[in-house]
């Protein structure tokens, strides 16, 4: 079947916090140790910008964007998240979800989009680079998961639409 990517809607939330949560047990996707409830996820993320891969009815996987800040000079710039069933991983789940979500932050008036990733996830550092993202930096032991100190590497996209003028 083909990938549809349509915009996430609050009855997509069961399946896109189970592959949250799929995530999670990885120990490279995210500092957080446990899937969040529908209240605090929708508080934390922009309303524009948030996206399901569909096979048929079944959700393989999200992508949505987070505010880096709260100071209005910032409103153009935006965490990424990006989130592949485990079932799905590795068959273009997470690069259509982050091609279109690139195109939906450009019709929102994003021009820099930024991922924190922990470098032991190969897989999605070469995909945001695959997709334009180039890496900024590496922070070094910048948080603890699991009591011990990990780096995430930094990576950003800036639009060639929004915000060359």
């Amino acid at each position: 079947m083909t990938i549809v990517i349509e915009k996430m809607l609050p009855g997509h939330w069961e399946h896109v916090r189970a592959i949250y949560v799929e995530g999670i047990a990885t120990g490279h996707a995210t500092f957080e140790t446990e899937g969040p409830d529908w209240g605090r996820w929708d508080a934390s993320h922009l309303s524009c910008c948030r996206l399901v891969a569909l096979e048929g009815v079944r959700v393989e996987g999200f992508a949505a964007l987070s505010p880096v800040s709260a100071r209005k000079v910032y409103a153009g710039v935006a965490e990424v998240s990006v989130y592949v069933g485990a079932e799905f991983r590795g068959h273009g789940t997470g690069r259509a979800l982050l091609e279109a979500l690139i195109r939906e932050s450009e019709t929102s008036g994003m021009w820099t989009l930024q991922a924190g990733i922990f470098p032991e996830n190969a897989a999605s550092v070469a995909l945001h680079r695959a997709c334009g993202f180039r890496e900024v930096g590496r922070r070094e032991r910048i948080g603890k998961h699991g009591g011990l100190w990990r780096d995430t590497v930094l990576l950003e996209r800036r639009s060639e639409i929004v915000g060359t003028v």
